[in-house]
């Protein structure tokens, strides 16, 4: 027979192991996302390195041009204006201008751990962009003319890769903090969907291989993801020693 104070530490007890699963299930999901993208980003290694191109890269590349009219893209002159305003949402002057908007607020409101989070995760991610494109040199495709200016190499692509790091480092640290499931999912949705429109941009407008956009999503999910991973032990560790 339970006494009456044992009975309300069994109910108080509930509610916090099922914010403990709750809380390792999300580490496995972000430790699996890091792994896949860091396997698929090796995958697509071999992919830039080749000296042709492979088959699926130039298919999908033609896909978003006229048949037999490589220099004619699809749909009217309207869609191709939209494209780059999309793809201008994974710029280095757009993205540092959110970015430094958002510490500027964090530190603010005093929030000086999330400031740096936030710097060390995203200017890492460029960091880490730029060398890897040094480090693999693949040149950008010439199959169909470029619709926008580019004067870096092609793997991976930028864009691709710090719009993952950036918006989904942001969709998370937001998604801790709005009230109720349905606003969670909206909000890493809309991180998710924003970063897949920036990259399939890259490709409608002419300027990267497909598999460029791939290495670009799969690096930048595994950096965002690793980020979030490291943040989070160190977080749990420092609870630990001030208790």
């Amino acid at each position: 027979m339970l006494y009456a104070n044992d009975a309300s530490h069994v109910e108080n007890s509930v509610p916090r192991m099922m914010l403990r699963e709750r809380i390792e299930l999300s580490v496995l999901l972000a430790g699996f996302l890091a792994a896949a993208g860091l396997w698929g980003f090796v995958e697509l290694m071999e992919v830039a390195r080749a000296i042709d191109p492979r088959d699926f890269d130039t298919r999908i590349l033609l896909l978003f041009r006229t048949a037999g009219q490589p220099d004619d893209p699809l749909g009217p002159a309207w869609l191709e204006e939209a494209v780059r305003d999309i793809t201008s949402l994974g710029s280095t002057a757009v993205l540092v201008l959110i970015v430094a908007a958002t510490i500027f607020y964090l530190l603010l409101i005093g929030s000086v751990r999330s400031a740096a989070f936030v710097l060390v995760s995203i200017g890492g991610g460029q960091m880490l962009s730029s060398l890897l494109k040094l480090g693999i040199d693949r040149p950008r495709p010439e199959l169909v003319p470029h619709l926008a200016e580019v004067s870096t190499l092609s793997f991976p692509s930028g864009h691709a890769m710090l719009s993952a790091v950036t918006y989904l480092t942001l969709g998370v640290m937001i998604a801790r903090i709005v009230p109720g499931r349905l606003s969670r999912i909206y909000v890493l949705g809309l991180a998710v969907l924003i970063t897949l429109m920036v990259g399939a941009s890259r490709i409608y407008l002419g300027v990267h291989w497909p598999s460029d956009v791939l290495a670009g999503w799969c690096a930048g999910f595994a950096w965002a993801m690793l980020c979030w991973l490291v943040v989070r032990l160190f977080f749990r560790r420092s609870q630990s020693t001030d208790k």
